[in-house]
């Protein structure tokens, strides 16, 4: 479903709803049904072929696109940090996520919307050539066609957008620093768990073409679809919300 959000000045907004699942949280199934597109841990910072199948089946019963959520082989730190490896190694590593998922979605004859990568590994990619080009590397092995989910002016983006079809994606839950890098986890105002002020952040960027990063700087930004934290205590809340506003 493509949500229509009357948020102010009877203004109507069109977007998509994307949700990260198959993290081990229990709030899977109560997010799916509202859903556009999910991006399924694939066993980088967490999920294992039992996880990868039931969230697939999970969003096939509820006809939502399925995407690939690889991140580095981190479990321990859930893959929120950055990891020290080679880069054989870690292209070894998103191969086999990858091509692991795409094997489940076969054998569920459903195809792989889009790739989106997880935590320390897709934050990295905005800003570090070296590692975006050995991620885009990967993907060009897959012979595949899918989505690219990246973010907006982002390293990754300008080098992927020749070669792959792109989705430009902003977060509901996640406030912005003013290069529109995310703010640190760590940072107490890091999440946004309140339902209006998530509203207002999808608002401003689909309405006006820019989000209020953290210091109160309007910061140009352009999305086609919007991603909720499937482990955001208040996920629930907050598409609720959204749902209600709905017309």
């Amino acid at each position: 479903m493509v949500f229509e959000l009357q948020y102010r000045y009877n203004c109507f907004m069109k977007f998509k709803i994307n949700c990260d699942l198959g993290e081990g949280m229990l709030t899977d199934a109560q997010l799916m049904p509202y859903l556009d597109e999910c991006s399924i841990a694939c066993g980088g910072h967490y999920g294992t072929t039992d996880s990868m199948t039931q969230t697939v089946q999970l969003a096939i019963k509820h006809n939502v696109l399925v995407g690939a959520h690889p991140s580095f082989p981190d479990k321990e730190n859930f893959g929120r940090k950055a990891v020290s490896i080679s880069s054989d190694e870690l292209t070894d590593s998103l191969y086999n996520q990858i091509t692991h998922f795409l094997k489940i979605c076969s054998q569920l004859n459903i195809k792989m919307n889009h790739i989106k990568l997880h935590g320390a590994l897709y934050n990295l990619t905005c800003t570090d050539l070296k590692l975006a080009q050995l991620v885009l590397d990967v993907y060009l092995r897959l012979n595949f066609d899918f989505i690219l989910f990246v973010p907006y002016h982002s390293i990754i983006a300008d080098l992927a957008k020749s070669k792959f079809l792109l989705a430009y994606e902003a977060f509901i839950d996640r406030r912005y620093n003013n290069d529109l890098s995310l703010v640190n986890r760590m940072h107490q105002n890091a999440i946004i768990d309140n339902p209006i002020l998530a509203c207002r952040q999808v608002s401003s960027i689909i309405n006006n073409g820019y989000a209020t990063s953290l210091n109160g700087e309007k910061v140009k930004i352009r999305a086609d679809t919007f991603c909720l934290h499937g482990d955001n205590p208040t996920a629930l809340e907050l598409i609720h919300y959204l749902k209600k506003q709905c017309q």
